[in-house]
């Protein structure tokens, strides 16, 4: 009987995390896979001092932790656990002139939302900058690569 009872309180237990995670993820509701939280918390242990938000993306699953904002840091996972990049806040002064120069040039301000020096899985750098609603990419020297909405 105190098998059965133990049983039925780890279950309930694990049912209760699992709801957790789920609404964590705010509107959405997603199911993150034990492998991909695991391949976040091996990659940056440091994660576990904070609340680990997750978002679906293109197919993908995002986890978002620290800062202000809870999203000083973004990590992007496949299904599987593999993962694809990194993009961490930073100061828009950190930027290279040439994202301050195009944008000048291609946009009606250069007011910014987020801004972030992503690292993919072969370490490539690139910046990402929210402008005007839409994210606009640039590579590691600051030229101009997409817009993405």
């Amino acid at each position: 009987m105190k098998k059965i009872l133990g049983a039925a309180v780890i279950m309930l237990a694990l049912n209760t995390i699992s709801f957790a995670q789920e609404k964590e993820a705010g509107h959405q509701k997603i199911t993150v896979p034990a492998v991909v939280k695991q391949a976040n918390v091996d990659r940056y242990p440091q994660s576990k001092n904070y609340r680990v938000t997750w978002e679906k993306e293109k197919g993908n699953y995002e986890a978002n932790w620290g800062g202000k904002d809870g999203e000083a840091n973004s990590a992007m996972y496949t299904p599987s656990g593999k993962f694809i990049e990194v993009v961490k806040a930073i100061p828009t002064k950190d930027l290279p002139k040439g994202v301050l120069t195009y944008s000048k040039e291609h946009y009606k301000t250069t007011k910014f939302g987020d801004v972030g020096r992503a690292t993919d899985a072969t370490g490539k750098i690139s910046y990402e900058v929210e402008i005007n609603g839409k994210d606009v990419i640039f590579d590691e020297n600051g030229n101009f690569v997409k817009e993405e909405k």
